[in-house]
């Protein structure tokens, strides 16, 4: 009896798209091939990095605060040569562990969506590897450490990001785009939005804004809430903190002229987005993504420099959203698309155009048929 085939997902947490996509795919897998697969999600900087690099997802938020740096830091490196020179000189701190990450993870398909992960997983297996795939969860300013030409196949969230991997003279046949994986919960219709705020206690006449600033509560987030409350529009408001338990206790001791929510973490976002009717978000990849599949206008009060510049010319390009970086551009962004419902209806049309709510899937099909292949290939027989 041969065992089931078995993938691996190399991942970190420095951000929370990386695990999120690599969830969403394993969800997606399961979904459509029930056991028949073994999934494993392996975090390569935390359970495998040398000691600096190890800490990097704890560093991570703190790390994007300092937008300056980061954003030269992030364009500094972002080319073919620079790429190479910086995963030539992290190799030598980083080979050991990460050839015993491979040797404690065997795997009959690999899976990268983390930038990083790619080129130091690509050597530490060498030259008798399992298939290696690339899962990019950047939508649109694509770092050119995704990019590695020994990798067999390359899955991007984005016609953009494929013509980036083409400058970076990634073999066109490599490359595909798939839309970005999200989970799906967020990717249900829409359904009936009165009765949905009804079960989550919203008001069911007032026009409904979601505020969120990802898993860390990033951003100026309290300062667009106030902003949006003194306002004078009429409207409910539903703030989301996230892990910030600090910014959410002060929040919940302000007194609001409007019916204001305030949550931490939750697993009901997908259902808030689904009642909502315009989110005020940092322009991260994943909730760009999520909101488009739940239909829902988009006003991006900030961004990570660097990484998250091209997702902010995304969302106005497509006609999905605004950018707003300050809380008198949030506001102003609301009062027209309040006053005139047209235009927002022309929004949620353009969103539901662009979204692509079966990535995840497309994904685990294209994973599959590899592995199929793979199978066909060891045991000729199968296919007979």
């Amino acid at each position: 009896m041969h065992k089931k085939p078995h993938i691996v997902f190399f991942f970190s947490d420095t951000g929370g798209g990386h695990r999120s996509a690599a969830e969403a795919i394993i969800e997606a897998i399961e979904s459509e091939y029930g056991d028949l697969f073994t999934t494993e999600m392996v975090d390569f900087f935390k359970g495998f990095g040398p000691g600096p690099i190890r800490k990097m997802p704890d560093l991570y938020p703190e790390m994007v605060k300092a937008k300056r740096l980061w954003q030269a830091s992030f364009y500094a490196t972002n080319g073919r040569a620079q790429a190479r020179v910086l995963t030539a000189s992290l190799w030598p701190l980083m080979r050991s562990t990460m050839r015993k990450l491979v040797k404690a993870h065997p795997a009959d398909l690999v899976v990268s969506v983390h930038p990083l992960a790619t080129t130091a997983a690509l050597k530490a297996l060498g030259t008798k590897r399992p298939p290696f795939y690339t899962v990019v969860t950047d939508l649109i300013t694509t770092h050119a450490l995704w990019f590695d030409t020994r990798g067999d196949r390359i899955l991007l969230p984005t016609e953009t990001a494929r013509q980036r991997a083409l400058q970076y003279h990634m073999p066109p046949e490599k490359l595909e785009v798939v839309g970005l994986p999200v989970a799906a919960q967020y990717c249900a219709p829409v359904g009936n939005k009165l009765a949905l705020r009804q079960r989550l206690g919203w008001p069911t006449d007032l026009p409904m804004v979601l505020i969120v600033g990802g898993g860390e509560g990033m951003g100026p987030l309290a300062k667009t809430a106030r902003a949006i409350d003194e306002s004078g529009l009429r409207l409910g408001v539903v703030i989301v903190c996230g892990r910030n338990v600090k910014l959410q206790a002060s929040l919940q001791s302000q007194t609001w002229e409007n019916p204001v929510f305030i949550y931490g973490f939750t697993k009901d976002m997908a259902d808030f987005m689904r009642a909502a009717d315009v989110i005020v978000t940092k322009a991260g990849p994943g909730t760009i993504a999520e909101a488009l599949n739940a239909n829902l206008p988009i006003i991006l009060y900030g961004k990570i420099p660097g990484q998250e510049d091209g997702n902010v010319a995304f969302v106005e390009s497509e006609g999905v959203g605004i950018w707003a970086p300050k809380p008198q551009l949030v506001v102003r962004a609301l009062t027209r698309w309040i006053s005139r419902p047209e235009e927002r209806q022309a929004v949620i049309d353009a969103a539901r155009r662009v979204a692509r709510p079966d990535a995840a899937h497309r994904v685990a099909r294209i994973l599959a048929d590899r592995l199929r292949l793979k199978q066909q290939a060891a045991m000729p027989f199968l296919s007979a």
